[in-house]
């Protein structure tokens, strides 16, 4: 797992993460995330979210736009997927964004999510995710993983991005 324990406060209105190349050490394995309000000692906050995706075989056969209720949580504080069925091989990767709205505030932690992947079953599948971490208390850390093995290769940038009111 990668987590980012420090930087995420109330400096900034929206925290960006980016996802460069990211490769995962087994097949058929999912990025996924969840928020801590206590620095990384717990990662179990609350969360109601949705997840549709699109994808597209590379020999041309296949493609399809879907809305994944297995991949929904509901008021849930397990892990949210970002990304799913990542391949191993060497020319299967990920990229993607996720951006972390107010995590200081006393409402609830909006984010969004927008990821394509190269599964590994030779498909691209594009996912977009949202939802929100439902508490009152501030967020300060976050923890990506795959659902199953590590995350063996590839770049998670975060950047803080102030608004203007």
């Amino acid at each position: 797992s990668i987590e980012f324990t420090s930087g995420i406060d109330s400096t900034y209105d929206i925290y960006q993460f980016e996802f460069i190349a990211i490769h995962s050490s087994g097949d058929n394995v999912s990025l996924q995330f969840n928020l801590s309000t206590d620095g990384g000692s717990n990662y179990n906050v609350t969360k109601t979210t949705t997840f549709f995706q699109a994808q597209h075989s590379e020999d041309g056969a296949t493609s399809e736009l879907n809305y994944e209720t297995a991949s929904d949580l509901a008021q849930s504080t397990g892990y949210q997927q970002l990304a799913r069925s990542f391949g191993s091989d060497n020319d299967q990767a990920g990229v993607g964004i996720l951006q972390l709205f107010n995590p200081s505030s006393t409402f609830v932690k909006h984010f969004i999510a927008n990821f394509s992947n190269y599964k590994h079953n030779d498909r691209n599948e594009h996912s977009y995710v949202a939802g929100y971490g439902n508490t009152t208390s501030a967020v300060n850390a976050i923890r990506f993983q795959m659902s199953s093995g590590n995350i063996d290769a590839g770049t998670i940038k975060m950047y803080g991005i102030s608004s203007w009111v």
